[in-house]
Order: C-alpha cells, then structure tokens, then sequence
C-alpha cells in the first residue's frame, strides 16, 4: 500500500512492473574507483542508457548482496558500491573514517567519477542513513529511496545507550571473532523474514558476511552506527527531491519511521511491502524491483 507524504504526489508501487523487464541486460562490469584518502571504492555497473541509480548496501553487506535483481530494472544505469571496509573496497582503521557524514560525501565524489550526473540514490538500512545523510548535506541527487531506514535516534539519551550497545557489539566482535558475530547478528528479531528463506539463498547470505574483516566491521560499529550520527530529523524539510519510502510490513518499527519521515519530507511517499520484513530486496524481490521502477519512472 501507498501513503503520500505533505509534499505533491509522487509515482510509487508495489505491484508488477511494466515496460522492458525482457530487454537483455549486460553482464555487470566490476571496478575500482579512487576516492580522497588514498582509498579505492569497488563497484558493479550495469550499463544501461536510462536514469542513473547508485545502490548502498547495508552494514555487513556489499556490492553482490542485491543479487540478479538489478537485471529487473530495466534500462538503468545501475551502480552498486562495496562501502570502505566491506566487499573489496579498501578496508577502514579507525571509527573516524565512517562517520555518516564523511562517507556520504565519498559517495558523492563516487557519484561524480562514474556518472557525472546526479542519480538516484538507494540506500537500505544502514545504506539509507547514509543516503539521507548525503541529501541533507546539500549534495546533488536526482531522487532518493530509502529502503528500511531511519533518520537517527532522537534525543541524546538514545544515542548515548546505542554507543554503548556498540561498544560492547564491537568488543565481543574482536574477542569472538566473525562468525559467532554473524550468527548472533542474523538472529536478531530484526531479521526474522530473512531466517525464513529458502536454505540456500540464507547460506549464501551468511557466506558473504563471514568474509568481512572483523576491524573494519568494529570501526563502523563505533563509528557509523545510529548513535554515533545526528538526528536528521529537524533537517528533513530542507530536502527538496522526491523521496520514496519503502518498509517491509512485518517491520512494524520501520513502517512507522517511514510514516514519520514523510510527514517533514516535503515530496515523499511510503510504501509498504505486503508480507515483508526488514530486508525487502530479498524477502520480495519483485515488490522491491517494481517500487524502484515506478520511484524512477522507468
């Protein structure tokens, strides 16, 4: 179901897209692009003469994790990037290097050097505070589409608690090592609709995560988490793009920060996924595929 924010109407579905799903698609193409710092960004792109879009994965995540599904967007110019420290991008030494802030403005440097344009971002979870976090810093984009995502936490208290949480996350990280991590991660409640896939595609989820480097993933624990950035919630009015919301149905929390956001965001429009959870793209991929294809018009 659709819900429109204070702003003017915005195109947004979660039905059956339309129009050149059987247009073949060329294979992806992987390459490293520098960035300020010394540091290379590993991304995938699928050529295409459409919209430009840049795909942000989540925390633990990477470039592979939306799988086939941007060969279901048709004719866009699709890039996906491996953010520092995971997949094959370079890796991250200090918490410093993944503040919210400073990534966004990397990714924005990316944006320039692989499209030269402004495209729509898309950011899930961690990937979609990062993309907001880049709109209201005032940098160019075309649209943005927050798949799971919130604005921060709202009072200092909230983010002195998640600092904590970090804290202790990062520290058992480093003594335990990746797997137990990832285990205990992937059982979060967050996470119930994932658990519920089919036992190969939950392997290779867990299969990717294991390979991350336990340093850089404690440096974005303590660096890039929801308690170490702003609440952008007061800066919503100022984003002057269109921006579409998505939530799963069964992630009732994120639902309601969609529902929030839209109520400041002056063009937005949440959509919720029938029977979904916290990860969209992979607990209904063709949902996923036709909300982004009608937020882009294509």
């Amino acid at each position: 179901r659709e819900r429109q924010g204070p702003g003017h109407a915005l195109v947004s579905s979660a039905g059956s897209g339309g129009g050149d799903e059987d247009r073949e698609v060329p294979e992806p193409l992987d390459r490293d692009v520098p960035v300020p710092g010394g540091g290379v960004l590993r991304v995938r792109e699928w050529p295409g003469s459409g919209p430009p879009l840049l795909l942000i994965h989540g925390f633990l995540g990477s470039r592979t994790s939306w799988g086939c599904l941007p060969r279901g967007l048709g004719s866009l110019h699709t890039v996906a990037v491996d953010l520092p420290g995971h997949g094959d991008s370079s890796g991250v030494a200090s918490p410093e290097e993944v503040s919210v802030p400073r990534v966004a403005g990397l990714l924005a440097e990316l944006q320039d050097r692989v499209f030269r344009r402004p495209a729509a971002w898309l950011g899930y979870s961690m990937g979609g505070r990062i993309a907001l976090a880049a709109a209201v810093q005032g940098y160019p984009m075309s649209r943005l589409l927050l798949e799971s995502a919130g604005p921060g936490l709202a009072t200092e208290a909230e983010r002195m608690a998640r600092r904590r949480v970090d804290r202790e996350r990062a520290a058992a990280l480093m003594g335990h090592g990746i797997e137990a991590f990832i285990d205990e991660w992937l059982a979060m409640p967050l996470f119930e609709g994932v658990v519920r896939l089919p036992l190969d595609e939950l392997a290779a989820a867990r299969e990717e995560r294991l390979a991350r480097d336990p340093r850089s993933m404690a440096a974005w624990l303590l660096g890039g988490g929801a308690g170490s950035q702003p609440d952008y919630r007061p800066m919503l009015p100022r984003v002057g793009i269109p921006v579409h919301l998505l939530a799963g149905e069964q992630d009732p929390k994120y639902v309601g920060l969609a529902e929030e956001m839209a109520q400041r965001l002056p063009l937005s429009a949440v959509t919720v996924a029938p029977g979904a959870g916290h990860v969209v793209h992979l607990e209904s991929p063709d949902a996923w595929v036709a909300w982004v294809r009608g937020a882009l018009g294509s």
